[in-house]
C-alpha cells in the first residue's frame, strides 16, 4: 500500500541518551532462515552491493556504515542500553561480534550466493513480530532535504528555524504550543523564541519539513552551504498533518504521499496556517559544521543503508536485514519503478512517530532525488536481526 501521511516521520534524530528499557513482551523471535519470508534464492542478494548489469555496487557504503555501528557499540553508552534489553540472547557483545564478522564475510564474499550461503551458516535471524503479531512491518522512508536560506532575516527569507532555548528544561509542562512558539502565521509567536533564531528560509512548508527530517543541508545567499542537526525537541506527541487534510475531507488518505501533501500546499497556501499549528511537536537545531545526518546513537547515517525503528524495542547499532518494496528513478523524470528488495542495512536511528514492533523508517539519503524516493515509501514488509550462533 501507497504510504499515507498518516504514518509519515521521516526519521526525526532523537538521542538515546540513559535509558532504561521496559520488560515487554519480545518484540523479536528467533527462526530459522528456512522459515524467513524471502524466497529461498533471494535470501541476502543485494541487487545493489554487486551491483547490476556490470555497474560497480556498493559494498563500500556498507562497510561505512558498518564501520559506524561498530563505533557506536564501543561506548559507555552503548552497554547502559544493552544492560536492560529486553531481548535474551541479544547482548552488546554479541552484536559487535556478528558485526566483525558479517564485515569479514562482505569483504571476502566473490558473489551474493556465497555471502549467501556463509550467513546461513553462521548466523541465525531473529524476526520482528511486527504491528500484527504475524511479522508485518510498514516501511516509510525519510531524507535530508537541501534548500535555500540566509543567516539573516529579509523580506524574502523570513521563517527561522530555532536553537533550543537555553532554559527549555526549566519550562513547565506540558510544554507551550506550537501556536505559542511560532504563532499561526510562523512569524508571531509569543517571544519564548527570540533571539534564537538560527537560519531563515523563504518557504514556511520547508522550514516545517526541516523540522520532519530532523537535519538539513542549506545553500546560504553568501554562496556557503550550512547544516542544520536535531538538538532537542517540546514534549508533545508527533501529529500527522496529512491524516488531519484527509480527516477534513480535503484529500483522499488513500495514496497521500508527500509529494502529493507538497501540492496541496502548494496550490492551497493559506492551509498552512491551518493545519501546521496542529502538529504541536516544535523541534529544535544547531549548526552541525557540514557533519552528516545522525543518526540517534550520534553516528553518521548511510544512504539505503540506515534505518529508524523503536529503540525502546530494537537493538542499536545491529545488524537487520529488510525485505520490502523500494522506488528507484526510471527514464521517465518523476516516475519512480516499485522493486521488492532483500538489503542489509543497520539500525541506527529512531523517530517521533516510529513506534512499536511494526514500524521502520529507510533513510534514502540527501536531496531531491532521495526526497522523492522517501515521499513514496509505504510498503508492508518483513524486518530481521543477524546475529552469530551462539
Amino acid at each position: 500500500m501507497i504510504k499515507t501521511l498518516a504514518s509519515l516521520t521521516l526519521g526525526l534524530s532523537i538521542a538515546i541518551g540513559t535509558v532504561t528499557l521496559p520488560v515487554l513482551s519480545a518484540p523479536l523471535q528467533l527462526v530459522s532462515s528456512e522459515q524467513i519470508d524471502v524466497a529461498a534464492d533471494s535470501l541476502g542478494l543485494d541487487d545493489q552491493l554487486w551491483g547490476r548489469d556490470g555497474e560497480p555496487g556498493d559494498k563500500r557504503s556498507l562497510i561505512t556504515s558498518i564501520d559506524h555501528s561498530i563505533t557506536f557499540l564501543q561506548t559507555p553508552r552503548a552497554a547502559q542500553v544493552y544492560r536492560n534489553y529486553p531481548v535474551r540472547g541479544i547482548t552488546r557483545d554479541r552484536v559487535e561480534r556478528s558485526l566483525v564478522r558479517f564485515r569479514q564475510l562482505v569483504l571476502a564474499a566473490d558473489s551474493p550466493a556465497q555471502l549467501r550461503e556463509s550467513v546461513k551458516q553462521e548466523f541465525v535471524f531473529y524476526k520482528s513480530v511486527g504491528k500484527d503479531g504475524r511479522g508485518s512491518v510498514f516501511f516509510t522512508g525519510y531524507y535530508e532535504p537541501i534548500y535555500q536560506a540566509s543567516r539573516v532575516a529579509t523580506p524574502e527569507f523570513r521563517y527561522p528555524l530555532y536553537r533550543q532555548p537555553p532554559n527549555m528544561e526549566s519550562w513547565r509542562k506540558p510544554h507551550p504550543t506550537r501556536i505559542q512558539l511560532e504563532g499561526r502565521d510562523g512569524l508571531s509567536g509569543n517571544g519564548l523564541l527570540r533571539g534564537l533564531e538560527l537560519v531563515w528560509l523563504r518557504d514556511r512548508l520547508e522550514a516545517f519539513l526541516v523540522q520532519i527530517q530532523g537535519s538539513a543541508q542549506l545553500q546560504l545567499t553568501d554562496g556557503t552551504t550550512m547544516t542544520v542537526g536535531y538538538d532537542g525537541g517540546t514534549d508533545y506527541p508527533y501529529t500527522s498533518v496529512g491524516r488531519q487534510i484527509a480527516g477534513d475531507g480535503k484529500l483522499p488518505l488513500d495514496g497521500l504521499t508527500l509529494p502529493v501533501l507538497i501540492d496541496f500546499f502548494r496550490r492551497n497556501p493559506f492551509e498552512l496556517s491551518n493545519y501546521i499549528p496542529r502538529n504541536n511537536r516544535f523541534i529544535f537545531f544547531r549548526e552541525t559544521h557540514g557533519a552528516p545526518a545522525m543518526g540517534s546513537i550520534q553516528v553518521p547515517v548511510t544512504a539505503e543503508r540506515s534505518i529508524a525503528t523503536d529503540k525502546s524495542l530494537m537493538p542499536p547499532g545491529a545488524l537487520a536485514l529488510i525485505h520490502t518494496r523500494v522506488p528507484f528513478p526510471t527514464a521517465v523524470k518523476g516516475k519512480m519503478e516499485q522493486r521488492l528488495v532483500s538489503r542489509y542495512v543497520l539500525d541506527q536511528d529512531t523517530g517521533s512517530a516510529i513506534r512499536g514492533a511494526g514500524r521502520v523508517d529507510y533513510y534514502m539519503g540527501t536531496g531531491e532525488v532521495a526526497g522523492d524516493r522517501a515521499g513514496v515509501i509505504g510498503w508492508t514488509g518483513q524486518l530481521y536481526y543477524l546475529l552469530l550462533k551462539e
